[in-house]
């Protein structure tokens, strides 16, 4: 059975959630707080990486301290909105590896359409972190994590900024074994697939593209 989605309710996630929430936050501000709020979303999803003791000369002696043990990661952002949340995942995780998932979704089916795919030569030996602000109809996340085990990686967890039930229901039925970590959990979506109340188009608002 799939774990139940981590719903971050720390306060400063919320509160940048809302300043993003608003029609009136200009690009810039929004691209900044997409960034704050993926390093958030980033300090949890990392919570169990494992570690190793090592000792460390400190000015005052020897302290017994644990880093982390080695293991590679890599970060897989949906284009586009997904480029927004890399920054802010590279604060913390700087030696990760970045791959990229182009999807489209044709207005018409609301099904993703794939024209992209480049990942990290080794991904099949990373823990992968799959980024989109939002998760609306579940349609991209699955196609793109789908792209991703095909390259045989094993070890998936994808975060978000918004979701609503039927994103999360579709990605845990179609990749159980995918944990999921966002920020707020939505109402549900509108006949043309857009989550309400949302934020509206993530990648717009992040590019100025409209």
């Amino acid at each position: 059975m799939s774990k139940a989605p981590m719903i971050l309710d720390h306060p400063l996630v919320q509160h940048k959630i809302s300043l993003l929430r608003n029609k009136n936050t200009g690009t810039k501000e929004f691209k900044e707080l997409v960034g704050e709020i993926a390093t958030l979303l980033c300090y949890e999803a990392t919570r169990d990486l494992p570690t190793k003791e090592v000792e460390v000369e400190t000015p005052m002696g020897v302290a017994r301290c644990n880093v982390l043990a080695g293991r590679k990661l890599a970060l897989v952002p949906i284009l586009r909105a997904g480029l927004g949340m890399v920054d802010g995942m590279l604060t913390l995780l700087p030696a990760a590896k970045v791959g990229h998932i182009g999807m489209y979704r044709n207005e018409e089916t609301l099904e993703p359409v794939e024209y992209y795919c480049k990942l990290p030569s080794d991904i099949a030996e990373r823990d992968v972190f799959v980024l989109d602000p939002m998760l609306a109809t579940g349609g991209s996340a699955c196609d793109a994590i789908t792209q991703i085990k095909k390259r045989g990686a094993r070890s998936i967890k994808f975060l978000g900024i918004v979701a609503v039930p039927e994103g999360i229901n579709k990605l845990r039925e179609m990749h159980p074994d995918v944990d999921i970590y966002v920020g707020a959990l939505d109402e549900g979506l509108n006949d043309i697939g857009y989550i309400v109340p949302g934020l509206g188009d993530a990648g717009d608002r992040i590019f100025g593209t409209k």
